[in-house]
């Protein structure tokens, strides 16, 4: 780079301001818009007969959705998580680099100012001019995957805090599971020991002594399983809020969690709602910008500076550099972005589809789940009695031992499958809450272009 004297800085400067009047606007590449997608009016699974809410445009949840479970320790453990979840933390530093990036983006539009030098101490100011908008879709790209990358941060919490919710009502399962089978167990035993003495007495053979057994060791296996059901899941939750699992234990309590009901979105604005459809919409908008940045470069460049030195003075100078043959890579360079851009339209559309299926997954799910509850509850009730007929009939000789432990197995069969339907009902409502977005909402508006990002990376790293 050339250093002219003052004399001739006149005239380099007259030729500077004829070339930013001549293509000073001018910003190559296209000014981004979100592709459409199909929407429909209603969840298709909104329309059944057992719907907990019907979509509404004021649909909304506290910003802390695990509180309509309503469980102290359950609110105590999210709010750990959130403190102390390394894969959170690691999730904040991403956002933190993203939005630092943008901002080194930012400053790229400005002239730099340095001083110093070897014999002639001075100052220097640079200027790189935006000729073709190049630097300024570039502070687009950069202002849009900061933003993409706070939507990430946003799917990375709500992914965890439904992984401890569900984590959570998990393991209250697991412990009604356990006291079933404790309280099973234990009149399992009594009737083996009532069983032995009437074999002993000669009243029964010896097969309903091992039915007895085979009966009560059976549900011992379960016990047992169930227990090694509840130690990973507690250990899951010691990692998920930071925790060794040597170091953290969760007592055992009789659960008081409940199926919810949950206000339900119209599908339109799961747009905004969900932070990896966000996250996938700013990426458009990024890989957008980068083909403005990528045109740009098949365009002349203006480097300018001045300054002052001790020795000579005022300094200035300029260079003009005019890409005259690059072997076709400026035009892969196009043609790459622009795949590049189709690549990520098709991903944000495949990411809208994936939500819809989502929600619809866990409307199905918690309505026929509702329905099963409500049949299976029956069954419970109609096989205690069956229970308490066939232990009456025994007394009197009417019936067998055996028919006693059939009526027994059911029992606890059906015991333990509508506490299997309340554990997937209370899984598919974190499912369902995860799926509409929790109550994050995109800070970025629809108005909002890629060419007015600048402020909105302001905003982020401030």
């Amino acid at each position: 780079m050339k250093v002219y004297p003052v004399i001739s800085l006149r005239r380099q400067l007259t030729f500077i301001l004829l070339w930013l009047f001549v293509s000073g606007c001018t910003v190559v590449g296209p000014d981004y818009q979100r592709p459409a997608v199909d929407l429909p009016a209603n969840f298709k699974e909104s329309t059944t007969e057992n719907i907990l809410i019907k979509p509404t445009s004021s649909a909304t949840i506290d910003s802390r959705w695990w509180l309509i479970y309503q469980d102290v320790v359950l609110n105590q453990l999210e709010q750990k998580m959130e403190l102390q979840n390394f894969s959170l933390k690691a999730a904040a530093a991403q956002m933190q680099q993203a939005q630092s990036s943008a901002k080194i983006a930012l400053a790229s539009q400005s002239a730099t100012v340095d001083a110093g030098g070897r014999n002639d101490f001075g100052f220097l100011a640079s200027w790189e001019i935006d000729l073709w908008g190049g630097i300024r879709r570039k502070v687009e790209a950069s202002g849009a995957n900061a933003q993409a990358s706070e939507a990430d941060y946003a799917a990375a919490k709500l992914s965890l805090q439904a992984q401890l919710a569900q984590n959570y009502a998990l393991i209250r399962i697991e412990d009604a599971i356990i006291d079933l089978l404790e309280d099973t167990i234990a009149s399992y035993r009594r009737s083996l020991t009532i069983a032995q003495n009437q074999y002993t007495a000669g009243i029964v053979d010896e097969g309903i002594v091992a039915q007895a057994q085979a009966q009560l060791s059976s549900t011992e296996t379960q016990w047992y399983d169930a227990r090694i059901i509840r130690a990973q899941l507690e250990h899951s939750i010691a990692v998920l809020i930071g925790q060794n699992p040597a170091a953290f234990t969760l007592a055992k309590t009789k659960t008081t969690l409940k199926v919810p009901q949950i206000p339900v979105l119209l599908p339109s604005q799961l747009l905004h709602r969900r932070p990896d459809i966000v996250a996938a919409e700013r990426r458009m908008a990024e890989a957008s910008a980068q083909i403005g940045v990528a045109e740009a470069a098949s365009y002349p460049s203006l480097n300018i500076f001045a300054g002052a030195s001790i020795r000579d003075e005022l300094i200035g100078g300029g260079e003009l550099l005019i890409p005259l043959y690059r072997a076709g890579s400026l035009k892969a360079l196009s043609n790459k972005a622009r795949a590049a851009f189709k690549q990520v339209v098709a991903n944000y559309r495949q990411t809208v589809l994936n939500s819809f299926l989502e929600v619809e997954n866990s409307l199905v799910a918690l309505n026929l789940l509702q329905q099963a509850a409500a049949t299976q509850d029956k069954a419970v009730k109609a096989n205690l009695k069956s229970v308490q007929i066939t232990k009456n009939q025994f007394k009197v000789g009417i019936v067998n031992y055996q028919s006693i432990v059939i009526e027994e197995t059911k029992f606890l069969i059906n015991e333990l499958t509508a506490l299997n339907i309340l554990s997937r009902r209370l899984v598919a409502s974190v499912d369902l809450v995860k799926a509409l977005g929790g109550n994050w909402q995109s800070p970025f508006s629809d108005e909002k272009k890629s060419e007015n990002n600048t402020s909105a990376v302001d905003k982020n790293t401030n």
